[in-house]
């Protein structure tokens, strides 16, 4: 056959192929849009609805040679939905690492490095003072946060928080390399873009890329363990946290805080804002995106006050199935916090922490008191304003992008 004549029938059997949907879906389901991208924002779906569609991939992919198959076609529709396939050429990360404070048992520095030219992603890396290499790498993102009113609502905000810095100074001083960055547009990524950029469905491109380059730098660090790489984040955090984690091998443990749910995809644009769910031919909720870790060790922490409150009896069980797929159901967990809210608060940090220690063998005790309960009170909780890679005497590059079509821009320049 004729290379042109090949490439008609191809187009042509595309063409029919996008006119179906997932024949597995159970009845009832919503129907895919006439025109446009199939997006799954917010409470797309009821609980019912949400069990309902573990219930029928069960059936549909019984074993793991049917469950492997799917999960790697979900691999290539996640990574096309969120416009990263091709994936984008690496290019140098010309890291600044500076202003170094040392603490009680942990360092923590100021970074910022380029992901792709020109556009700059910030955060903080903490470092175990007495720990010796080769030492695991844990990447610490965040959810979302108020909106900023004043100055002194960045001590309280994103990479800034006391609950970020809690949670990586507390891992460094069990032994960690941790690298908490900013999303696109919040954090001191606002000083740069506005705060308005973050919901363009752009930031999820972005935040999806940056994490990847993110384990780039953690890995390019002297003493560092490619075989000990970790991720946790909470909420928006927890969606780039199961989006990395499925995406890219080299994540070897992850822990998605107040977020896995069968029926709720997010009510950011950086969550739902592209078809990452749903396609002609593929369709994920976030429990079964989570599956993709399997057979990696995988800590959902849930709660009883956000669209997490079903994970015991719902996403949890689904998640046991598959991994059992594996042979590795022991290595999937739960810890369901039925009176508490969606954040990333004390009690999740200390699962986390628990969590972490056991799969990373890292030194829970360093942050355990007299009585074996989990003591923070050896952070120091620091100010936005020494957090921050970017200062009167140190500015944002000169050639830095500062507007969201620039970055797009540059991006696909990556791809060709």
């Amino acid at each position: 056959m004729k290379p042109r004549a090949l490439a008609c029938l191809l187009a042509l059997s595309f063409a029919v192929s996008v006119q179906a949907d997932v024949p597995w879906l159970p009845p009832g389901f919503p129907p895919k849009p006439a025109a446009g991208p199939a997006l799954t924002q917010g409470n797309y779906l009821k609980p019912e609805q949400g069990r309902a569609v573990l219930d029928a991939a069960l059936k549909q992919f019984p074993d793991r040679a049917s469950w492997e198959a799917y999960a790697a076609h979900l691999r290539t529709r996640i990574q096309q939905g969120a416009n990263l396939s091709p994936w984008p050429k690496r290019t140098p990360l010309n890291a600044v690492v500076r202003q170094r404070r040392t603490h009680d048992g942990y360092s923590v520095e100021n970074v910022a490095f380029e992901s792709i030219p020109g556009y700059f992603v910030t955060g903080n890396l903490y470092r175990p003072l007495t720990a010796r290499g080769p030492l695991p790498v844990i990447l610490s993102t965040h959810g979302h946060y108020r909106a900023i009113t004043k100055p002194e609502d960045y001590d309280n905000h994103a990479r800034f928080s006391p609950t970020m810095q809690s949670r990586c100074a507390s891992l460094a001083r069990m032994g960690a390399v941790v690298f908490s960055i900013d999303m696109f547009a919040a954090g001191e990524s606002m000083a740069i873009f506005g705060a308005d950029a973050h919901k363009q469905p752009l930031a999820i491109t972005l935040q999806t890329w940056n994490a990847m380059r993110a384990l780039d730098f953690l890995l390019s660090l002297e003493g560092t363990d490619a075989t000990r790489v970790a991720v946790s984040g909470e909420s928006g955090g927890g969606t780039q946290t199961f989006l990395l984690t499925a995406l890219d091998p080299r994540v070897t443990v992850s822990a998605p805080v107040v977020m896995v749910s069968s029926y709720f995809f997010g009510g950011c644009a950086c969550e739902s804002g592209l078809p990452l769910h749903r396609s002609a031919d593929h369709f994920a909720n976030n429990a079964m995106i989570a599956a993709l870790a399997a057979p990696r060790p995988l800590l959902l922490v849930s709660n009883g006050k956000d669209w997490t409150q079903h994970n015991p009896e719902i996403e949890f069980p689904f998640l046991q199935k598959i991994y059992a797929y594996h042979g590795a159901r022991d290595q999937v967990a739960n810890v369901h916090l039925p009176d508490e809210g969606h954040d990333y608060g004390p009690s999740k940090r200390a699962a986390v922490y628990r969590f972490f220690a056991d799969k990373l063998r890292l030194n829970l005790a360093a942050v355990q008191g007299a009585d074996g309960k989990i003591d923070e009170s050896r952070v120091t909780l620091e100010k936005a304003a020494q957090l921050r890679v970017f200062t009167a005497e140190f500015p944002i590059p000169h050639n830095a992008l500062h507007d969201a079509a620039s970055v797009r821009a540059r991006l696909i320049s990556l791809q060709q």
